[in-house]
């Protein structure tokens, strides 16, 4: 077992990650399954202070969906209104209303959390 301590650096961080994979499936109760739990401690801990996850664009999701689904900008008018409304969502130049997001949520089935960013809904 490797002397392990709070990872500081993206060095320290990537030879973590090559361990945590190469014992991933260690058994409970071995000295690599502690290893592992330590390790799955510390690098959490530098991403959780290092790595940043950029926020979604609520309108982006929303277009992806779309293409996963096969659905057209004429689909959402019953959700958004007219075909002009959809146009302007779309578009970025109307923002989504809560009652919007709460329709696309369950229409698209986009995670709620996707809307709750500072700009996504008015």
């Amino acid at each position: 077992m490797n002397d392990w301590k709070v990872i500081k650096s993206e060095t320290e961080y990537q030879k973590a990650l090559e361990r945590t994979i190469s014992i991933f499936h260690a058994e409970p109760g071995s000295p690599e399954f502690e290893e592992l739990e330590l390790l799955l401690v510390l690098v959490k801990d530098y991403e959780d202070k290092n790595i940043v996850i950029p926020e979604l664009d609520p309108i982006e999701v929303i277009k992806l969906k779309m293409e996963e689904k096969g659905l057209k900008a004429k689909d959402l008018e019953a959700i958004i209104g007219s075909k002009g409304h959809v146009s302007l969502v779309l578009s970025g130049k109307r923002e989504l209303t809560l009652k919007m997001a709460k329709a696309l949520h369950k229409f698209l089935d986009i995670p709620s959390e996707i809307f709750l960013s500072e700009s996504a809904v008015v």
